[in-house]
């Protein structure tokens, strides 16, 4: 992700969020030092958003709102700093994720974004974009993060995931953050209104390898897709593609394990991370 800054003359979200930072502080008659006092951050920190080298926390964007009387417009704005930052052949996907009223996902190697824990999205971030600094790597995370509010609506939309068992096996940052992520998965699942199946290896080959797949149903009938594989993606609205897709998905979904036998796997998983972990 490539920073941008003031020096440029552009107008983005996130140098738009750090000029109204800087003319709120100024109006205020506030320094730096003097608002980082008041809201309890480092000065540097302050001087970093405003000059749009880094975004705020959602905790720091909600306390400088509550400081400055300003009704959330940071919090928006962080909001659409966040979104910016997805590479655009996701965005249309991630924007209409926040309404879907079903989502189906399938992932041959990885969590899904929407299971995943922070430890799991920072280890698979840092990985894959080594050169990121430590602020981006956070600002990716938060952003991943931000998108399981969706699963805090008054409806929350229905969520079917398949997963290889490959997701399972591989492991992501080490025993105890494949514990911790095995657990959120667990917990989740809770939910009457998410659904997990395992594609396990004894089944071979199948019609998903190599790629991830997300269907989104919108509450108009709608469907789009969206196909990912390394470091690509593609939005998909074509009716042909989708029934290509879909397809697909339920042919994986036919070969994936019944609730019991899922959730039987995932947790031999768990207890083998934990294992490994202990000892």
């Amino acid at each position: 992700m490539e920073l941008n800054n003031e020096d440029d003359g552009r107008a983005t979200p996130r140098t738009v969020l750090g000029r109204r930072l800087r003319r709120l502080r100024e109006a205020a008659d506030l320094s730096q030092r003097a608002l980082a006092d008041k809201v309890g951050y480092p000065h540097t920190y302050l001087s970093r958003v405003e000059r749009g080298e880094q975004l705020p926390s959602q905790a720091l964007a909600e306390d400088l709102d509550t400081h400055f009387a300003t009704d959330g417009l940071l919090a928006e704005l962080l909001s659409l700093a966040q979104d910016a930052s997805i590479p655009g052949y996701g965005r249309a996907v991630v924007e209409q994720e926040s309404t879907a009223a079903r989502i189906q996902v399938f992932g041959s190697s990885l969590v899904p974004g929407l299971l995943q824990t922070e430890d799991y999205a920072r280890a698979l971030i840092r990985t894959s974009l080594p050169g990121e600094s430590k602020e981006q790597i956070n600002e990716r995370v938060a952003t991943r993060m931000r998108r399981k509010h969706l699963f805090e609506r008054a409806e929350v939309p229905y969520y079917w995931a398949i997963l290889d068992e490959a997701a399972l096996k591989r492991p992501i940052g080490g025993a105890a953050c494949m514990s911790r992520q095995i657990l959120h998965i667990l917990k989740a699942v809770e939910s009457p209104r998410i659904w997990l199946q395992i594609l396990p290896f004894q089944q071979g080959e199948h019609p998903m390898l190599g790629g991830s797949l997300s269907l989104l149903t919108l509450r108009n009938g709608a469907t789009l897709a969206y196909v990912e594989s390394f470091a690509s993606g593609e939005a998909v609205e074509s009716p042909e593609r989708i029934l290509e897709l879909t397809q697909r998905f339920d042919v994986a979904r036919s070969k994936a394990l019944p609730e019991k036998e899922t959730l039987d796997l995932v947790r031999g998983y768990l207890r083998g991370y934990e294992d490994e972990d202990d000892s």
